[in-house]
């Protein structure tokens, strides 16, 4: 088994499991089925290829929140192109700010060719929606060995924003929040449909997958060391005087 990681980071991202109508909403983290869309995309897999799919979705998924970011309403309105008649207002909401470590992990050999596929994409990544490209390469590294999904996200350099690291320049270390699945015998999990089982454009089909919230301890390279008060005791100058006198 092979862990590859990703850094998710740009000024919107939009992480949708459910929209209804003229709502499309974003979960506070990137879901698994957005994540695996972007790679399918990078590997140049097209919309109705379930079986291609499939292989993906076998990836175990977890994903670190680096920086929450801040959650932004958007109103849009349009015409329809034929008519020219008003379309309903509709209301669509994204993370501003905010970066992620992704970690997938499953066959080294598949890991190995998303890996490529990232740094030459047939198509261009983006960060939940089209309108939403990424600010950073996506791809932090390809892990080899037994170490397991959530040991990597723990081991993985904190990739928060410098301001944003200053903000916690107090703390040699901080406390990341993970998400990630659920292993056979962990059953107190909740759930999410989000498991990706087609992206064919008239008949998408999302199953659903157990999810455990969790943290990890990462170091702060912001940290700035305390310095410690000098000690001080008043009465010293008094004990001082009377060793003199005596």
């Amino acid at each position: 088994m092979s862990v590859l990681t990703l850094r998710l980071a740009g000024p919107l991202q939009s992480w949708g499991a459910s929209a209804r109508f003229t709502r499309r909403t974003t979960e506070s983290a990137p879901t698994k089925s957005g994540v695996i869309g972007m790679l399918a995309a990078a590997a140049g897999i097209e919309r109705g290829d379930d079986t291609e799919l499939a292989r993906l979705g076998a990836l175990r998924y977890g994903v670190r929140i680096d920086q929450p970011g801040s959650r932004v309403r958007d109103f849009q309105t349009a015409h329809h192109p034929v008519t020219g008649k008003s379309m309903p207002l509709s209301e669509r909401f994204y993370l501003a700010d905010a970066v992620f470590v992704a970690a997938l992990e499953g066959d080294r050999a598949l890991l190995t060719e998303l890996h490529a596929a990232l740094r030459a994409p047939v198509y261009a990544p983006y960060l939940g929606r089209r309108s939403c490209p990424p600010a950073l390469p996506i791809e932090l590294g390809l892990h080899d060995g037994t170490t397991p999904l959530r040991q990597v996200l723990q081991d993985e350099p904190w990739q928060a924003a410098p301001w944003y690291r200053r903000q916690r320049r107090r703390d040699a270390t901080v406390s990341l929040a993970v998400l990630r699945e659920a292993d056979e015998h962990e059953d107190h999990a909740d759930v999410l449909r989000d498991q990706p089982l087609s992206f064919a454009a008239d008949h998408r089909r999302h199953a659903l997958r157990s999810i455990i919230g969790d943290t990890v301890e990462v170091p702060n390279p912001a940290a700035v060391p305390t310095r410690s008060a000098p000690r001080h005791d008043p009465f010293d100058a008094l004990e001082e005087e009377s060793a003199r006198c005596s």
